[in-house]
């Protein structure tokens, strides 16, 4: 199963609520995947075996994954639009 990682500052309360949320959204579009919500600091091991990296902070650093605005789920503002991004991730993903 595609893995996508979604981090906050302590992986409890923001990320926790946009996980659940994508993995309504996912489930709804008929898109097979697992969002796990994680803290900051570990965000580096968890992105090992996975398809995306959904952030709520601001990343200065590159990742080997997509990199996804958080923000937009939280908000509802763009969130069409990171949503296919997302999917089109796990889509391509091996």
């Amino acid at each position: 199963m595609k893995k996508v990682i979604v981090a906050c500052g302590s992986g409890v309360a923001t990320s926790q609520t946009v996980a659940s949320k994508v993995n309504r959204l996912l489930k709804e579009k008929g898109v097979d995947a697992v969002v796990e919500a994680v803290d900051l600091k570990s965000v580096d091991r968890h992105l090992v075996d996975a398809c995306a990296y959904i952030t709520i902070t601001k990343v200065s650093k590159e990742y080997d994954v997509p990199v996804i605005n958080g923000i937009a789920f939280l908000t509802s503002m763009n969130q069409n639009k990171e949503l296919e991004r997302l999917i089109e991730a796990i889509n391509q993903a091996k």
